[in-house]
């Protein structure tokens, strides 16, 4: 454990009143998740910085119910969880050995605004659809908006973490947009002057 990032200072300020919930889970998936294929040994250094403030910096996009796709090891979806225990998590992971560790950490941190389902995102019926959905290092914009963009309502949004390439995702998705309907399409960067790495996050509206 001597490879793991000293919490940065910021954490407490980001996580407010939840900070403790939120170093439990930091510390549990040091402690299990490279033992357990959640994240790999070059991760641990950087587990605080690239992972959960990465994840943590875009809490206040989301309201009502939300849908976190391949949540894996729980990032972004119970990170937000416990930054956002106002708002309705739904965490959707294919993976039985990480649903189980998603399970296990809903549990031990009593998170009761969080649903754990065991599905693939393109066999999930939810008539109601959520409000947002979103995703986190899945895989890229063209592939991901059939995933996520039909369990939107109408009127929702996608709110997906992507990478340095963002911009680019977004013009070798666009017959994917079009086809799905969305509009507003653009990349937010959170976290200017306040992490040391940035978040970047594709939005778009699902009409």
């Amino acid at each position: 454990m001597s490879d793991v990032e000293v919490e940065p200072a910021i954490a407490a300020e980001l996580f407010g009143d939840r900070i403790d919930v939120a170093r439990s889970f930091t510390e549990a998936l040091a402690r299990e998740g490279e033992e357990r294929g959640l994240i790999g040994p070059l991760e641990l250094p950087r587990l605080w910085t690239r992972h959960v403030l990465n994840s943590v910096i875009a809490a206040p996009l989301f309201h009502g119910s939300v849908a976190d796709i391949g949540s894996g090891a729980g990032l972004p979806g119970v990170v937000l969880a416990i930054a956002r225990p106002d708002v309705r998590w739904t965490l959707i992971e294919p993976m039985e050995r990480r649903v189980t560790w998603l399970n296990e950490q809903v549990s031990s941190l009593d998170l009761s605004n969080v649903e754990v389902l065991r599905a693939r995102a393109e066999d999930v019926r939810r008539p109601e659809g959520f409000d947002v959905v979103t995703a986190r290092a899945v895989s890229a914009l063209r592939t991901l908006i059939p995933l996520t963009a039909p369990l939107v309502r109408d009127g929702g949004e996608l709110t997906l973490l992507k990478g340095l390439n963002a911009a680019n995702e977004i013009d070798a998705a666009q017959k994917q947009i079009k086809k799905f309907r969305l509009a507003d399409v653009r990349v937010e960067v959170l976290g200017e002057g306040v992490l040391t790495e940035t978040t970047r996050v594709v939005r778009a509206r699902v009409r």
